[in-house]
């Protein structure tokens, strides 16, 4: 039988609804203040407990919360997941038809990229090529920014990538509609966007997850095929 929802879950279970995402040491902050505020019991390494309470009363509503990991630095975040609507179509109350559209092949050249980035020219070059109503590149620039305030794209130096929120929430859709070229993770397992891939065996790791996979190696090898990792090492010095 699933354990009682307090009044602290369920605070805990509308912030996160209102955020959509949360990065790991947000949700320990919040777990902590819902528990003080509702007077419940609190221990600081039960994060992951309590959310599995929350998540076997969302079941039945075909939701849960999923814990993902930045591409960026690996930090941990968690999301609240949609599991009835598994494509970009649970989107679709948010944005008109061709602003979907946009989304859709801002993210094929994302994950058809070599480096898990689109440069914002090839974006924008596509805004006047949209079959449902072409867009202006002004309009598309400012449709991009909306996708990176709703926290599905991330922008660095002029290069969108999908941000956690959008990896964590698509993952399955992700993996069923581009199976030939999207990855899991050979370390963490789930899905890698930004990654480095084994030139001798095509595993692939989250940049993340090669620093730390390595850090300790004298000489990187792959842990599929233990041929020499030509890649250079993030955060490591040559």
């Amino acid at each position: 039988m699933a354990a009682q929802m307090t009044d602290a879950h369920r605070r805990f279970l509308q912030v996160l609804m209102s955020h959509g995402i949360l990065d790991g040491s947000e949700a320990r902050k919040l777990h902590r203040r819902c528990c003080e505020i509702h007077k419940v019991y609190y221990a600081h390494d039960k994060l992951d407990d309590f959310i599995s309470v929350i998540n076997s009363h969302l079941q039945p509503l075909f939701m849960q919360i999923r814990k993902g990991m930045s591409e960026d630095d690996g930090r941990p975040h968690y999301a609240l997941v949609n599991l009835a609507e598994t494509e970009i179509t649970k989107m679709a109350s948010d944005y008109t038809e061709n602003e979907l559209e946009l989304f859709r092949k801002t993210m094929d050249l994302i994950i058809l990229s070599e480096n898990g980035f689109a440069p914002s020219t090839e974006i924008l070059n596509l805004a006047d090529q949209l079959k449902t109503k072409k867009m202006k590149k002004k309009e598309a620039e400012q449709v991009l920014k909306v996708f990176v305030e709703d926290k599905w794209l991330s922008e660095k130096n002029g290069e969108y990538t999908l941000h956690t929120r959008c990896i964590i929430e698509m993952e399955q859709y992700i993996l069923s509609n581009y199976q030939d070229v999207a990855r899991k993770c050979n370390i963490c397992h789930s899905l890698a966007i930004q990654s480095q891939v084994c030139e001798s065996c095509g595993t692939g790791m989250h940049l993340p997850c090669v620093r730390k996979y390595f850090r300790a190696q004298t000489e990187p090898r792959c842990p599929q095929c233990n041929d020499f990792w030509s890649c250079d090492i993030p955060g490591t010095q040559k």
